[in-house]
């Protein structure tokens, strides 16, 4: 498991869905607002957390994404294994960089390292981030629905009396005041 910047987005982002899963689907447009992620890395992000069972679209007008299971199904580790699936060719590039003897060496290391990693992030639930956000007082900002159906036929301005209304009325006008 390799933690990078890719997976800090991936979490921020669900623990903003857990904060509104009361809520409607939360679209990518707002995420992307809110913590300044682009459109097209977010789009990634969730195609990778969909296969991974941990959110779920909704299509169309007020559609978005939501969590597939509850906060407190989901963990840190889930969501870090679901975002670096397949950036493992990048970490056997570079172990290739270095020679076979330092590799031997220190792998032992690396392998409890990531073995106390893992296990910690198992004990990480979504719902104690969420939780944790609460009690810093961070406040969920309901989204405005979208305004739908008929809606009233603009009234024209109403023509001030004495005003002239034409070419014709302003002639009219002056040759009157002449």
């Amino acid at each position: 498991m390799r933690l990078s910047t890719r997976g800090r987005f991936a979490i921020t982002a669900m623990i903003d869905l857990a904060l509104r899963q009361s809520t409607s689907p939360v679209p990518l447009q707002d995420l992307a607002q809110r913590h300044r992620i682009s459109m097209s890395y977010l789009e990634q992000m969730f195609a990778h957390l969909r296969q991974h069972g941990l959110v779920e679209s909704t299509r169309g007008p007020g559609g978005g994404y939501r969590l597939a299971k509850p906060a407190q199904a989901i963990t840190v580790a889930d969501i870090v294994i679901a975002i670096e699936t397949g950036n493992e060719d990048r970490s056997k590039e570079a172990q290739r960089e270095s020679s076979p003897s330092a590799q031997a060496m220190t792998q032992d290391l690396w392998d409890a390292l990531q073995t106390t990693v893992v296990a910690y992030l198992q004990t990480v639930t979504l719902h104690s981030l969420a939780l944790q956000q609460k009690a810093k007082g961070f406040a969920v900002e309901e989204r405005k629905p979208a305004l739908k159906g008929v809606f009233p036929k603009p009234r024209p301005p109403v023509a001030r009396p004495g005003t002239p209304n034409s070419v014709f009325a302003l002639a009219q006008a002056w040759s009157s005041r002449s």
